[in-house]
C-alpha cells in the first residue's frame, strides 16, 4: 500500500470516528429530553485562522458572544444547504436580522 492510500484511509477513518461520535452523542439523549432541551454542548476543533477571525468579530461586536456566532454559522449553512427543519429556518432568520441587545 502507497502513502497516498495509507493517508487517504485515515483521514477517512478519522471523518467516520467524529460522524460516529455525533451520532453516539444524539442517541445519548433520551427522546423526551431531546424534545426539551434547549441546548446541546458541542465540543470542535477548528483552524487557528477561523478562531482568530471569530475572536475579531466578537472583540468588535460586543452585542455577539461565540454562541450566538456558532449557532447562526451552523443555521445559516444548514439552511443553504437545503435542511428544511423549520426551527433551523428560524434560527438562520433570527441571526439575520437580531438586533443589538437581543
Amino acid at each position: 500500500m502507497d502513502r497516498d492510500t495509507a493517508e487517504t484511509r485515515a483521514e477517512r477513518s478519522a471523518s467516520l470516528d467524529a460522524r460516529n461520535h455525533l451520532q453516539r452523542c444524539l442517541q445519548q439523549l433520551a427522546p423526551a429530553q431531546e424534545a426539551e432541551a434547549a441546548r446541546v454542548s458541542l465540543e470542535a476543533e477548528v483552524p487557528g485562522v477561523l478562531f482568530e477571525g471569530m475572536r475579531s468579530f466578537l472583540q468588535s461586536r460586543p452585542d455577539w458572544d461565540q454562541y450566538r456566532v456558532i449557532t447562526s454559522a451552523l443555521a445559516g449553512f444548514l439552511f443553504q444547504n437545503g435542511c428544511g427543519d423549520r426551527c433551523v429556518a428560524q434560527h438562520y432568520l433570527n441571526g439575520l436580522f437580531m438586533r443589538a441587545g437581543d
